[in-house]
């Protein structure tokens, strides 16, 4: 089965030397998920404007994170970007009216540790895209919409970021147990989501439990609003 996006968890910039349970689903979903090109919205890519990262040469690394030891800043993941599938983003977004622009940027650390561990080769096109947290949740998916059917040309959008993502209240005790309030909160979403009930994703932050608490801020969760426009059937 081809499947049209998806949406994963980044982690933390520890991703890119650990060996897990999530880093093994990732090399698990590379090897089941072999697409043309990539198209990546990365929750550590703002911008108002919808803005996507052309290039066809081996993409700059951004290491967009701090007091990490020196081997974390040494890190290279050698993907190429791609004009054309660029191009193919910038229509469509045109095409529904949705302001765009183009100006590159490098890979962050929303896209390059999760790629290293679905495709360590390295040889799939990298299309980042950036996301506006402000939006409102209908909005997001509308963006997601308008690149329905990609995968007919071998194009797989992925959304990075996370369901929850509140440090401040986050339990930093070793194998510390989830709390009740993100389990709730996940557990809406993903019943919406795998019904694609796109009316009450829309209006999550008013009827998703516990939603001001798991979503401070929108940034790390809209690009899943992103990935369920454009999807088709729910699969992990």
């Amino acid at each position: 089965m081809t499947i049209s996006s998806v949406f994963l968890a980044h982690g933390s910039p520890f991703t890119i030397f650990e060996e897990s349970e999530f880093t093994m689903f990732l090399n698990r979903f590379g090897k089941e998920n072999r697409p043309k090109a990539i198209i990546i919205f990365s929750a550590h890519f703002e911008h108002e404007i919808t803005t996507i990262a052309a290039t066809d040469d081996i993409h700059e690394m951004g290491y967009d994170y701090y007091g990490f030891p020196d081997s974390f800043y040494q890190v290279q993941y050698p993907a190429r970007g791609s004009t054309i599938v660029a191009s193919i983003v910038e229509e469509r977004l045109k095409e529904h009216n949705i302001p765009v622009q183009l100006k590159y940027r490098g890979l962050d650390h929303g896209v390059f540790p999760i790629m290293m561990k679905a495709y360590p080769e390295a040889d799939i096109p990298i299309v980042p895209v950036s996301v506006n947290p402000y939006l409102p949740a209908r909005q997001q998916i509308a963006i997601g919409e308008a690149l329905q059917g990609l995968e007919k040309d071998g194009i797989l959008v992925i959304g990075s970021g996370f369901i929850s993502h509140n440090f401040s209240a986050f339990d930093r005790e070793k194998d510390a147990p989830p709390r009740e309030w993100a389990v709730e909160f996940k557990n809406w979403i993903r019943d919406k989501v795998l019904a694609r009930d796109i009316e009450a994703m829309s209006q999550y932050n008013v009827l998703a439990p516990h939603a001001a608490m798991a979503v401070p801020r929108a940034e790390h969760f809209v690009p899943l609003l992103i990935a369920l426009g454009s999807g088709t059937a729910a699969r992990y």
